[in-house]
């Protein structure tokens, strides 16, 4: 441990929960990421400021200046560049300890085993269920957890899939595409929300790496912010799951 190593992380050394051990498991992990937007961005920002080793984003879009309200990775003058290598550059300069990665591509059923093999953790901030299920399908087949995050208007949510087939996976919670599913592009979503669910679900990856707490694998924690409230619901594994059953 240099002292450079010692400075920045020292809020993270003196946590028993965390330590010196937790803290160099964080530096060997390795995070996928998907999705670099509303979610995948402050999610990101934390990971790499926590010192997470290896650290890939994966997301096909361009920063379009209607993200700038809840996308805090981006600036204005990001407008028209690759949201994925433009947020690993960002990552880069927030931790030269971090190794980062940007994908330039659409994660699909035909490619997402192979593209998020090898990760510790997959972070899953994409804004459609068809990617979703893509991603959920890889994390089963690589027996990686999964964390996954959704929000819209003022609500939003987290949970921790432990993707072993015992527990239960994302298609437990949503087993199809719901008949009136929207997107934010719809129904508005208020920019710091983005803010506050994306923080959860880099908790909830820290927690995985480091052995700290309780993650919320069988459950899921829904926030509800014009109330400032939020509660954790139990989910049990559906026997009759299209991704998971057997």
């Amino acid at each position: 441990m240099t002292p450079d190593y010692v400075k920045r992380y020292a809020r993270h050394l003196i946590l028993k929960e965390i330590g010196g051990a937790g803290q160099q498991a964080l530096l060997a992990s390795k995070v996928a990421i998907v999705g670099a937007g509303g979610l995948g961005g402050p999610a990101g920002l934390y990971l790499a400021a926590a010192g997470v080793g290896h650290i890939t984003i994966f997301d096909d879009d361009v920063v379009e200046a209607s993200n700038l309200q809840r996308q805090v990775q981006f600036v204005t003058t990001d407008v028209g560049m690759p949201k994925a290598s433009l947020m690993a550059d960002t990552l880069d300069d927030l931790n030269p300890d971090v190794k980062t990665r940007g994908h330039i591509g659409r994660i699909s059923h035909r490619n997402a085993k192979e593209l998020l093999s090898g990760y510790d953790v997959i972070l899953d901030g994409v804004d459609n269920f068809e990617s979703r299920y893509a991603v959920n399908e890889a994390a089963l087949a690589l027996s990686t957890p999964l964390v996954s995050g959704a929000l819209g208007r003022f609500n939003g949510q987290v949970s921790v899939f432990k993707s072993d087939k015992k527990s239960p996976c994302y298609r437990c919670f949503v087993p199809s595409i719901p008949p009136d599913a929207e997107t934010c592009s719809e129904v508005g979503v208020v920019g710091a929300l983005a803010g506050v669910i994306g923080s959860m679900m880099a908790l909830e990856v820290i927690k995985l790496i480091t052995g700290a707490g309780d993650p919320l694998i069988g459950k899921v924690w829904l926030f509800d912010g014009l109330k400032a409230e939020a509660r954790t619901i139990a989910l049990p594994q559906d026997p009759n799951c299209p991704a998971c059953s057997t």
